[in-house]
């Protein structure tokens, strides 16, 4: 069975972001903006203090384009 994806603070996932080359943006509210400079891909990740579920790691990871692979290398 292949490894599940650990649920994650905000901050070690814009510590992944940045890793893989992202830059922030902007910052809305609780809401930071990361983009690739090179492939123009955008993540959007919410700063609180819970751990991101599963499901919205997800959906975070396919809007940056990046393979639980490549998360799992990077963390």
């Amino acid at each position: 069975m292949a490894d599940r994806i650990p649920q994650v603070k905000p901050k070690q996932l814009i510590r992944v972001l940045e890793r893989m080359g992202f830059v922030l943006r902007r910052q809305t509210g609780r809401h930071a903006i990361f983009r690739h400079p090179e492939t123009k891909n955008i993540a959007v990740v919410p700063i609180h203090p819970r751990d991101i579920k599963r499901g919205l790691l997800h959906a975070i990871l396919k809007q940056a384009d990046i393979t639980e692979a490549q998360f799992l290398d990077n963390l």
